[in-house]
């Protein structure tokens, strides 16, 4: 609690390490650790080194102004952030406690107490995405399953303050069906993350068995923007090669085009049951993009099937929520509130990431100005309601 208000954090990370992601490998699957060796990158940070896995990152080295240059895609190569990346809390004195995106759980405790946040939920950092572009899928499939081993261990002490999703690929729904099934019920499973092959989009007849499971489970879909590691964002190729352009396009390009086909694909109309949201991907532009959605579908009329509402509607109704990233402000917030209606945006604060103002990023939301006026209802679903509701926590 903070300031007497109950604080659930949409997007907060894991990161487990190459080598405890090979720790909780089932069994079966040991024999093949030899197969993910050149996806390994030994990278320092902080005074600690640690092996990651980097499947296939996209540079995005281009600094402005320069001629640009035929990207260079490495197995075991450097992430486009690595080496870029400048805090937001580096002036406080309290750093995130060590080892939290890995194995030490009880400081991650102490952090979000110290906070105020009730509840993390759990994102695995980009190795999750990238997994997704491995040359064989059951390779995908085993590294999931670790992750999924792992984070069922990490969350077992604090069953009612951590949460995560069920991680499964696009490319074979079969496993997909059989993994969600398998841990729907597990205390800690609040969502479910599809990560689809390039080329693959959400819509695809294929992956009607994964809804038909996930609906009857009541599983919302989780996506939390890629961008250097595979899938790569829409125009990937066509940013003309920086980063900060890159990342700036590629968190909302990436969620308004999963918007726009969970409505015209008719996802949200077949399965009642699923929602959707999405964390670090702005929520500034989700006014502009249903709105301009619904008229491109009346104007363009013969590209999409009848649909029961308009888009606007849908994100209206709490069909599709979002993370709202602070540092978009006060004004921004309180504009797409006063369109969307007060059940759309979640709290979100990126901890332990670069982007997160820990431990004061809660504190900085329930000091703007603009709660007097919308009122202590509106905050209340802001900071914890509208995640828990779609996380299927009431």
């Amino acid at each position: 609690m903070r300031n007497g208000y109950r604080i659930v954090d949409i997007d907060t990370h894991v990161n487990p390490s190459y080598d405890t992601l090979v720790k909780y490998l089932d069994p079966s699957a040991r024999s093949r650790v030899d197969e993910f060796r050149p996806f390994v990158r030994t990278r320092s940070a902080d005074g600690t080194t640690t092996r990651v896995l980097h499947v296939a990152p996209y540079p995005f080295d281009r600094f402005p102004g320069e001629a640009p240059q035929e990207a260079m895609v490495v197995a075991g190569g450097k992430g486009a952030l690595e080496g870029r990346v400048t805090r937001a809390s580096s002036h406080h004195r309290v750093p995130p406690a060590a080892g939290v995106q890995d194995e030490n759980v009880d400081d991650r405790i102490k952090d979000m107490d110290t906070e105020g946040r009730d509840v993390d939920f759990l994102i695995p950092g980009t190795w999750a995405t990238a997994a997704s572009g491995l040359p064989d899928i059951t390779l995908t499939e085993a590294l999931y399953r670790s992750y999924h081993n792992y984070i069922a261990a990490y969350c077992q002490s604090y069953p009612g303050r951590l949460k995560s999703m069920i991680l499964v690929p696009g490319g074979d729904v079969d496993w997909a069906v059989k993994e969600v099934g398998r841990l729907r019920n597990e205390p800690w499973v609040a969502a479910v993350w599809p990560l689809l092959p390039e080329g693959k989009p959400i819509d695809h007849p294929d992956l009607a068995p994964l809804w038909d499971e996930m609906n009857d489970a009541y599983l919302p879909i989780l996506f939390h923007s890629f961008f250097y590691e595979p899938p790569y964002f829409p125009g990937y190729r066509d940013i003309w090669g920086n980063a900060v352009v890159a990342r700036t396009a590629a968190h909302p390009w990436g969620a308004a085009r999963l918007l726009s086909y969970l409505i015209v694909g008719q996802i949200f109309d077949k399965y009642p049951n699923i929602h959707a949201g999405v964390a670090e991907v702005g929520h500034g532009w989700l006014p502009h993009w249903v709105i301009r959605l619904g008229e491109m579908i009346r104007y363009v009329s013969g590209a999409t099937p009848p649909l029961k509402y308009a888009p606007i509607e849908y994100v209206q109704m709490g069909r599709f929520r979002c993370g709202a990233e602070p540092f978009e402000g006060p004004a921004m917030t309180k504009a797409v509130i006063d369109i969307l209606g007060p059940d759309v945006l979640m709290h979100q604060s990126d901890y332990p990431h670069g982007e997160a103002h820990f431990p004061d990023t809660a504190q900085m939301v329930l000091d703007w100005p603009i709660w007097k006026e919308l009122g202590r209802n509106v905050l209340q679903g802001h900071m914890a309601g509208n995640a828990e509701r779609y996380l299927r926590m009431t």
